[in-house]
């Protein structure tokens, strides 16, 4: 658990992407998961895999969580995220739904 006291597939989810390991981001959901940023829809760990991989060629980033809340078993993380992109660094909201252990959607909004 993180100083924020995140679930364990959140915590484990923000340490794959810090640490660039899109593979690592794909195993925090579950076989059905979904991601939703920037527009696009990302369904299931390959297409998970792929988006991360793709994030990391196009950006160089690092994301801070500083803030959780939890209602109705959504969980809102803010983050700082600072990197190769252009309004860095910019505070993002990533809404986690959570099921049988993992990450069951997540979307990332400004």
């Amino acid at each position: 658990m993180s100083a924020l006291e995140l679930p364990q597939p959140i915590s484990a989810y923000f340490l794959a992407d810090n640490s660039g390991d899109s593979a690592g981001v794909a195993r925090c959901f579950g076989e059905h998961g979904v991601v939703k940023d920037e527009g696009h829809t990302h369904s299931g760990r390959e297409a998970i895999r792929k988006w991360k991989i793709g994030a990391s060629v196009k950006y160089s980033y690092t994301s801070k969580p500083f803030a959780v809340a939890e209602k109705d078993g959504r969980y809102t993380v803010r983050s700082m995220v600072a990197g190769s992109f252009p309004g860095s660094p910019v505070e993002l909201s990533y809404a986690f739904r959570l099921s049988d252990g993992g990450i069951a959607s997540l979307e990332i909004t400004a």
